[in-house]
């Protein structure tokens, strides 16, 4: 990934990341964390679904699987399983 960055503000730049005992790379890495983990925090779909009350017959369905297959199974291993035995491979 290549940054432009103007001629003019990098030499200042440098200096803050030298005084902060930090590289630029570092600094700019912290820069878009912070975007990030702002971004995650604002999606109001997530935050709307964080808050919704599931109805009682979804509640019942927790856990219906549970012990059937392996916590470390995947959809996809679940998917040959099934065709394996489907088809007696």
């Amino acid at each position: 990934m290549t940054l432009n960055v103007k001629s003019y503000s990098l030499p200042l730049v440098k200096e803050y990341a030298k005084r902060q005992h930090t590289s630029v790379s570092k600094l700019v890495q912290e820069f878009f964390d912070e975007i990030v983990e702002k971004e995650k925090k604002e999606d109001p779909l997530l935050e709307k679904l964080k808050h919704i009350e599931l109805s009682d017959n979804i509640k019942a369905l927790s856990g219906v699987l549970k012990g059937k297959y392996p916590d470390d199974m995947d959809y996809k291993d679940m998917k040959y399983e099934y065709l394996k035995d489907k088809y007696g491979l």
